[in-house]
């Protein structure tokens, strides 16, 4: 019984006829997230502008539409208000009102009152985050996401050359710049959730890059007599049954997510569908064409002297390597 194959042995697809094109479009993208994050902002959850997030569990459905129509009825502002894990649980997430930490509790007590006059057997719990606290979780965020970014950048700087090494950070100042731009444009609120995702998504980008890069380091010392283009190409092609597998079987594992799972997680799953899509463009389109940009070239990284392993001369025939 054959083995179904999504893509074909011999591929030979030309991505770096594209190269070009898809520079200006990551360009117009990255450029355009980060003019929309500056202008537009995001809509900051609970965790980085403080406020409180309740969590009233009834002993049957929870009617959401009459506890978000009796939350507004209060006149306290805007309040996120969604299933937590079940059907019987809602979380409700208020901003810090002015007046500190009194005025925070006394709006708690009002929202539990008026739940509780119609509904007597919900029980609730209550977590703050002070606004002090958000501005550290904030940072932490925004620190930890660049510490990852650079400690990548300095690890394939290592593994392989420094042009690797800058192209495996701009592809994810990339993926982060667009994930960003993204939420920025929906408003879909910006939590913890979505940080941990954009480090999942940092994470699975640099998988991708090495893989690439792996397969280009290899052909480069293989095939020291053809030129870049046609060699990144190559190694594009050999590698484009792993990125496609790998990346639709988390794409469809995430749709499903995204369709039947709760909404306490739809940005994180949102954002990681997202940053897996971008990835996936990002580890071909960018990742191997800076290396041409960046003047690499089949003899930039040979010893200045000795000569190479045996068959390091030849240039492959179109299907071979397959």
């Amino acid at each position: 019984m054959r083995l179904l194959k999504l893509i074909p042995d011999n591929t030979n697809i030309d991505f770096m006829r594209w190269r070009n094109v898809a520079l200006m479009l990551s360009i117009i993208v990255t450029v355009g997230s980060i003019a929309l994050v500056a202008v537009r902002g995001l809509n900051l959850g609970v965790d980085f502008v403080g406020g409180q997030m309740i969590r009233v569990t009834f002993d049957r459905p929870a009617p959401i539409e009459e506890i978000r129509s009796t939350v507004e009825s209060l006149n306290m502002g805007d309040a996120s208000i969604q299933e937590f894990g079940n059907a019987k649980t809602l979380s409700i997430r208020m901003g810090l009102p002015p007046g500190g930490e009194d005025a925070a509790n006394k709006a708690a007590s009002r929202v539990r009152t008026a739940i509780q006059a119609k509904h007597p057997d919900a029980k609730f719990a209550v977590d703050s985050v002070s606004g002090k606290v958000s501005d550290e979780l904030y940072r932490s965020g925004a620190i930890s996401i660049a510490l990852a970014m650079l400690g990548i950048a300095v690890y394939i700087w290592f593994r392989f050359e420094w042009q690797f090494g800058v192209g495996a950070l701009t592809t994810l100042a990339h993926d982060v710049a667009v994930t960003m731009g993204f939420f920025s444009l929906t408003q879909l609120e910006f939590d913890l959730n979505v940080v941990a995702a954009i480090l999942t998504i940092v994470g699975y980008s640099l998988n991708d890059s090495v893989v690439v890069y792996d397969r280009i380091r290899e052909n480069l010392r293989k095939y020291r007599k053809m030129e870049i283009v046609p060699l990144l190409n190559l190694s594009l092609n050999e590698t484009l049954s792993r990125t496609m597998v790998t990346s639709l079987s988390i794409m469809l594992a995430l749709l499903a997510l995204l369709l039947l799972g709760p909404e306490v997680i739809f940005g994180l799953t949102v954002a990681i569908l997202l940053g897996i899509f971008v990835g996936t463009y990002s580890s071909i389109y960018i990742s191997a064409p800076i290396l041409v940009w960046l003047r690499v070239s089949s003899d930039s990284f040979l010893p200045k002297t000795g000569s190479g392993p045996a068959g390091a001369e030849r240039v492959p025939s179109r299907n071979e390597g397959r």
